[in-house]
């Protein structure tokens, strides 16, 4: 049983398949995904899936590509979202100074407003981090997202930057880029990172892992995260899954 803690079938790449893909996971041991929301758009279709779907749940919020949607009529909406049964986390959100998508007090402003509706509902958060990496943590520690927890998405950061969110009390997401043949430092966060603070996510439809680096990814290939996590940690993969998926269930209160 595997949970894929980061998936976005709501864009449009599964538009020719989305059911039949969405089945076959869950048919080959993905027993639940949560749909990660970007936009006030894929927001309302997240939430849409996870009506449709007993074993999909929702997360809800603005990605920095996406700030400049963040005004009060749009926060009326995810707050009152937020009261839907399905709906386990806000995210997902974060700062990303890569692209550089809006000014960076736009981003943050759109973060912080989360983080304090997160906080004042009690949700944990999904982080995105893209060469941002102090700002991010600087900004969780004013905000005191430690009190509602959360995790960060398809981490990329380094072990020192890994055992600072740790201490706050947040786990690391692993995706596809620790399958990639150039990969080092990934290698070194999964090695230090306890597997009671390891999650596991696809980031489906991007990040697929080898040998598939390239294509449209799926939650059919989450295993190969979880076989290459064991491998670095010299576990089994029973031991890998077992504890990345108490760990989803324990932070995203998946019965």
């Amino acid at each position: 049983m595997l949970i894929d803690t980061h998936t976005h079938y709501d864009e449009e790449r599964f538009d020719p398949d989305r059911r039949e893909i969405i089945q076959k996971a869950h048919d080959e041991g993905v027993s639940h995904m949560v749909n990660v929301s970007n936009c006030m758009e894929s927001t309302l279709i997240s939430v849409r899936l996870s009506d449709e779907y007993d074993f999909i749940h929702a997360a809800i919020g603005l990605h920095p590509y996406f700030a400049d949607e963040m005004n009060d009529a749009n926060f009326s909406i995810l707050k009152d979202l937020a009261n839907h049964r399905k709906v386990v986390a806000i995210g997902e959100i974060g700062l990303d100074y890569h692209y550089m998508p809006h000014p960076k007090k736009v981003q943050q402003a759109c973060f912080a407003r989360q983080m304090e509706l997160a906080l004042e509902l009690g949700f944990p958060v999904m982080i995105h981090d893209r060469e941002a990496h102090q700002d991010v943590f600087d900004m969780m520690v004013r905000y005191r997202v430690k009190e509602v927890g959360g995790v960060l998405h398809s981490y990329s950061g380094s072990v020192e930057m890994a055992r600072r969110y740790l201490d706050l009390g947040f786990y690391l997401s692993i995706a596809g880029p620790v399958t990639y043949l150039n990969a080092r430092r990934i290698l070194d966060v999964v090695r230090f990172a306890p597997s009671d603070r390891l999650l596991v996510e696809t980031d489906c439809p991007d990040l697929s892992p080898e040998p598939f680096r390239g294509t449209r990814n799926d939650s059919t290939r989450l295993r190969l995260i979880v076989a290459r996590i064991a491998e670095i940690k010299g576990l089994g993969f029973d031991a890998v899954s077992a504890a990345t998926t108490a760990n989803a269930k324990r932070l995203l209160r998946i019965p």
